[in-house]
């Protein structure tokens, strides 16, 4: 079942800004060079071929261009994109409409694709591998599987946490690509592309500023980018510049080092609060006032990258690079020491599961 979003017009502004900037080829996607190859050699074969593309799974944290890349696919192989995500197919009757409304060749996008309910993620199987699904028709003893046929299709699964996704899901896509963060020198060339198409006068100096503070993430860029060019307009000369891009950041709250209120939040309480840790992610999370998983998965992959927050089987702490950055003073007994032969928690496991959440 697809999704219906009601949206104000401001966030239909604001979707309609990141539209257009969305490169319509591989030639004009920026960064993740060795995806881009691995992807380009997957879709030239299947175009050669005169068929399908083997199902695609793109994974990583968010913003870096899992969606961008799902329309990339359908466009380079001249085929309609069918959209949906994982927390709107909730039973194997949402997904038995929406792949039975396919046409041949199509290209059905799932975002968030870990979040697909279980009954639904079992006959996807059957239907990835064999084009095909059983309806179930009637109840009980006297229940009857229809075979329903399918027209060869291209699924595009998304997901920022390919830990929970089960292993037959994983194994029936043919080509996965990992998405990483980009470097600031990928960044300035986001930048500088998305200036062109928004008419946007950016120097060099301001590239490098805003394309450093933007967490290795294009979507953060771009974001940045339009909220530099407001404050260019109306308290500057229009040129966005690194005086304009300093100015409006600080007003915008992105400090120095790329961090967000949300992560000045999470280190705030982290060091403030609970000396440091370990703490478990509920925990943290009910402080700061957001969701475990918001927490887990927007602020927490960055901070782990900067050396800002480590994660143990008891919870998070604080590094010595926080206390620094916080300007403050360490306690004698700051718990950045993981103990010897502990590991981090698996990929997925919540503070709760990895302990130190008795709040």
């Amino acid at each position: 079942m697809s999704e219906r979003i009601v949206t104000t017009g401001a966030d239909e502004g604001e979707r309609a800004a990141e539209s257009a900037l969305r490169p319509h080829g591989l030639e004009e996607f920026v960064g993740q060079r060795v995806v881009r190859e691995q992807l380009s050699l997957v879709l030239d074969a299947a175009k050669a071929r005169g068929g399908t593309s083997d199902h695609v799974l793109f994974s990583g944290p968010p913003g870096l261009g899992k969606t961008t890349l799902a329309m990339i696919v359908a466009s380079e192989m001249g085929a309609p994109l069918r959209q949906s995500s994982g927390p709107a197919i909730q039973h194997a009757g949402d997904l038995a409409a929406v792949l039975s409304s396919l046409d041949e060749g199509e290209v059905l996008f799932l975002d968030e694709i870990h979040r697909m309910a279980r009954p639904a993620e079992e006959m996807l199987y059957m239907a990835m591998e064999d084009f095909r699904v059983d309806v179930i028709v009637g109840k009980g003893p006297g229940a009857t599987a229809i075979p329903l046929e399918l027209p060869r299709f291209t699924l595009v699964g998304a997901t920022t946490r390919a830990g929970l996704l089960p292993a037959p899901l994983r194994d029936r896509f043919g080509f996965t690509g990992y998405l990483d963060f980009y470097t600031p020198e990928e960044l300035v060339q986001v930048l500088r592309r998305s200036a062109a198409l928004l008419g946007v006068q950016l120097t060099a100096e301001g590239a490098a500023e805003i394309g450093r503070r933007s967490r290795g993430t294009p979507r953060i860029a771009n974001r940045l980018l339009r909220r530099v060019r407001d404050w260019a307009q109306v308290r500057g000369s229009g040129l966005v510049d690194r005086r304009a891009a300093r100015a409006a950041l600080e007003v915008y709250e992105v400090d120095e080092r790329g961090l967000d209120r949300l992560d000045r939040a999470v280190l705030d309480a982290l060091c403030r609060r609970f000396g440091g840790g370990p703490v478990g992610l509920s925990t943290l999370a009910v402080v700061v006032g957001e969701e475990a998983e918001t927490v887990e998965t927007v602020a927490e992959p960055f901070l782990v990258r900067e050396g800002l927050l480590g994660r143990t089987p008891r919870g998070r702490v604080a590094l010595p690079e926080t206390w620094a950055h916080l300007g403050l003073t360490p306690p004698r007994d700051a718990p950045w020491q993981v103990p010897p032969g502990a590991e981090e928690p698996e990929e997925g496991e919540s503070g709760a599961a990895a302990g130190g959440d008795g709040a």
